[in-house]
């Protein structure tokens, strides 16, 4: 099996758009920043492909009903106890939809996975602010380990990954306290291991905009500050030329959880700004290239067998 390829962006002017969809059954996808200079990718499935298996209702807020997108591996049954991950998809809290990372779902579900994409609430559509959605994220881990054996999941291996906003939540789920939904179970929300996809641990006053809308809710809202041992396994994916989330900030994210003896494999691109790990950019060879390295972590972790030989 091979990682989803991409075409070369020099192909793309030789092939007319209809037969390019056709041909390699691309991510289609649409970017715009918004306010905090997040990008936000919207994916959508091409000829039916990374469709999620099921979506299942997980929180009732109000009249709002959250779900989880569902990718199930090949002969997964309750008996299973699979890995899993759960995903968190980007757009500054603003905006975004759990097809962001349907691509990656559908890949370590095929690696045996049961890869979730979760849906959270977000300000442009219900008038939330960050911490409702810390609120919702640990609340999709908790019910994720909760109902773990009709999932077909090993409630010891959930692992929580996003992208920028989404990468956040996924660090703030194994690292701050408090924000819990009242009602939610009293089930750990904290992840067995994080992916973090150019998402921020830490923020700087100077810093972006991003970052400045991190701190209005006050440190204690940085899940730099509540690591400690033992620290879940991480892998960081960012690219050095990041204009929300500095490489330096990633640098010592990995030498914060190396001190209290946890394990942080960091991953720099060399030119690479915010969100150059989504399908639409540079003709996916960046989406290809962290696959790979998020799927040789988990082969490391002995959560997935050995890694397939990844397309050149």
């Amino acid at each position: 099996m091979q990682f989803p390829r991409f075409p070369d962006n020099r192909q793309i002017p030789l092939l007319r758009k209809a037969a390019l969809l056709a041909a390699v059954s691309i991510i289609t996808s649409v970017a715009a920043p918004n306010a905090n200079g997040d990008d936000v990718e919207t994916t959508s499935a091409t000829l039916g492909e990374f469709r999620p298996d099921s979506k299942v209702l997980y929180k009732t807020a109000g009249d709002v009903e959250l779900r989880l997108h569902i990718f199930r591996p090949s002969g997964n049954a309750p008996q299973a106890k699979s890995p899993a991950i759960v995903f968190f998809f980007g757009g500054g809290f603003l905006k975004g939809d759990p097809s962001q990372f349907y691509g990656q779902s559908h890949h370590l579900a095929e690696r045996g996975m049961v890869a979730i994409s979760a849906e959270y609430r977000v300000k442009s559509i219900h008038g939330t602010d960050s911490t409702t959605c810390v609120r919702d994220a640990k609340s999709a881990m908790r019910w994720v380990r909760s109902h773990a054996e009709e999932l077909g999941i090993d409630p010891d291996r959930i692992a929580a990954g996003g992208g920028s906003a989404g990468g956040f939540l996924a660090a703030a789920t194994a690292t701050i306290p408090g924000y819990d939904e009242p009602g939610d179970d009293s089930m750990s929300c904290r992840p067995d291991a994080l992916v973090i996809f150019n998402g921020p641990f830490d923020a700087r006053p100077d810093g972006s905009g991003f970052e400045k809308a991190l701190l209005r809710q006050g440190r204690d809202f940085l899940p730099i500050n509540y690591i400690s041992a033992p620290f879940p396994p991480t892998i960081l994916l960012l690219g050095d030329k990041d204009h929300i989330i500095p490489p330096e900030s990633a640098r010592n994210t990995k030498a914060v959880i190396e001190k209290v003896g946890g394990r942080c494999d960091l991953h720099l691109y060399e030119g690479q700004s915010h969100s150059f790990f989504n399908a639409r950019k540079s003709g996916g060879k960046y989406y290809n290239l962290t696959l790979q390295e998020v799927d040789q972590f988990f082969t490391s972790l002995g959560w997935i067998p050995n890694a397939p030989t990844a397309a050149k």
